[in-house]
């Protein structure tokens, strides 16, 4: 009686202590598959959706395209570049080649690899294209370039003659590209008393040589004509009244 009680015991302390190991193990299991899923399910919770982006502080463009950055010009549509204009060059993941700087007297941008290019008389997007296209030649595959214009080049004009303040003026940032002549003449303080509207001359300095314009502003007060552009670099002198 004593030995088999003595073996049952055994028995049972052995199944016992094998249910003990399995309960041990399966526990074990849930705490690693739990701390398997806590990472996720906070990274679901903190970062929400399909992915998680990453940003690189840029902005997306296609190959020669241009994009404005932050705290660029607002280029009218079509704008071409000219000397002293201030731009910008972004070329995505490649932030070593980040650039700016003034265009110089002959149109041209230092660049970092390619050297000294010509961007005047370019739009943005077409110095884009342009930059993307040298880039991908010798140095990148699959450039993504941005041109943007961070400051207009200061474009002045003259007023001489018959008017209230007399000397050189600078274009509006609203319109770098040439303002009306009436507006130019109140950006000079209006006609004097002795003024002759109708005997205003512009002269205007192009690769062909000197222009000379004769106009009769006094027409344009009268809604009859259609106004005369003053482009930058033109001098413009009103003359006096004969009378």
């Amino acid at each position: 009686m004593i030995i088999r009680w003595a073996l049952g015991l055994r028995s049972g302390f052995k199944e016992g202590s094998n249910h003990l190991g399995a309960g041990m193990q399966g526990r074990w299991l849930a705490i690693a598959l739990a701390l398997t899923l806590v990472p996720q399910l906070l990274l679901a919770q903190v970062m929400p959706g399909t992915g998680v982006s990453q940003s690189t502080g840029s902005v997306a463009a296609s190959p020669g395209t241009s994009v404005p950055l932050p705290g660029a010009a607002s280029a009218p549509a079509g704008y071409i570049l000219s000397t002293n204009d201030q731009v910008a060059v972004e070329v995505f993941g490649e932030d070593d080649l980040h650039t700016s700087g003034r265009l110089n007297p002959e149109g041209n941008l230092s660049v970092p690899l390619l050297g000294s290019i010509h961007l005047a008389g370019l739009t943005l997007t077409q110095a884009a294209s342009k930059l993307t296209e040298l880039y991908g030649r010798d140095y990148l595959v699959h450039p993504r370039v941005n041109v943007s214009l961070l400051g207009y080049a200061k474009r002045r004009f003259s007023i001489l003659g018959q008017v209230s303040r007399p000397g050189s003026f600078e274009m509006p940032e609203s319109s770098p590209g040439g303002i009306d002549l009436l507006e130019a003449i109140a950006m000079a303080g209006g006609y004097t008393r002795i003024a002759a509207p109708e005997r205003i001359t512009v002269r205007r300095h192009n690769a062909s040589g000197d222009q000379i314009f004769k106009v009769n502003a006094k027409r344009f007060t009268k809604g009859s004509g259609g106004g005369f552009l003053v482009e930058p670099g033109d001098t413009i002198t009103v003359g006096e009244s004969i009378f």
